[in-house]
């Protein structure tokens, strides 16, 4: 098995970006969802609430990000803490700083509600549910993502989706940071422990799917027929799921090409 792609998503919920290697901090992927939208009330903004956030492209640049969206741009720069707000990540409220007035009134613009853009500082606090953690783990932290830093989906269960589809879809639909091949479908269902390279993983809660995979991240189109397929073999309990999320326990990054060794 190796790992076969890397995923990096500045901004909670806007496009991603396939990259050769990443490092790790203590938030997950060094760069992956530090930035949010959040709306009047801040609380998260995400596609779940509009698709058209799969237009929002961003790459990062120095000191900050440069944003695109419909044929437009702009340059942001990463905040201090001179402009700080709350920010709720499902029911998590922390302290977050705030871009410059510019990118929001953009961004308002451009996906039409008010909105602010926010950075994760170093010091955050947000910690992953300690009910999932391994005993050998203490504790773990996370900057944006939904619950926990890394996410995992193998080409084989992707493959196995697409055999069931009308038409397939691309692996961007399911939003993970590692994509690995050379397994079977699902084998990450049974997964608990891993070596990716020299980086050492623990695999800890099977990842529950909203709408998002329902959304072309190319389009912003919709189409519910990919979620009642899922459902028709992937529903626990009245939820999906399809990949699995992850934590780093010792080592400080990845590279394509990776060999990958299940542990346990």
């Amino acid at each position: 098995m190796k790992l076969s792609e890397i995923y990096r998503y500045p901004i909670k919920s806007a496009r991603g970006h396939a990259v050769d290697s990443a490092m790790v901090d203590r938030f997950g992927l060094v760069g992956d969802r530090r930035w949010m939208l959040i709306d009047g009330e801040g609380q998260f903004y995400s596609q779940r609430r509009a698709s058209s956030m799969a237009l929002l492209d961003v790459t990062p640049v120095n000191n900050g990000l440069r944003l695109g969206y419909a044929g437009d741009s702009m340059k942001v720069s990463t905040p201090d803490n001179s402009h700080e707000v709350e920010a709720t990540v499902w029911g998590h409220t922390m302290l977050a700083f705030c871009a410059e007035s510019s990118a929001n009134s953009w961004l308002s613009e451009c996906l039409g509600e008010d909105l602010r853009l926010v950075f994760c500082p170093e010091g955050a606090e947000r910690k992953v549910d300690g009910a999932y953690l391994p005993d050998s783990v203490r504790e773990q932290h996370v900057a944006f993502s939904d619950g926990f830093p890394l996410l995992i989906v193998s080409q084989a269960s992707l493959d196995d989706l697409n055999s069931r589809l009308p038409e397939p879809v691309a692996m961007d639909r399911f939003r993970p940071n590692l994509v690995i091949e050379g397994t079977g479908a699902y084998a990450e269902d049974q997964w608990r422990s891993l070596r990716i390279g020299t980086t050492m993983l623990e695999v800890v809660k099977p990842c529950s799917r909203c709408a998002i995979p329902s959304i072309n991240q190319q389009t912003a189109e919709k189409d519910s027929a990919i979620n009642r397929v899922l459902a028709s073999y992937r529903r626990r309990d009245g939820v999906i799921y399809f990949g699995m999320n992850a934590i780093v326990s010792a080592g400080d990054g990845f590279t394509v090409g990776d060999a990958v060794i299940v542990l346990d």
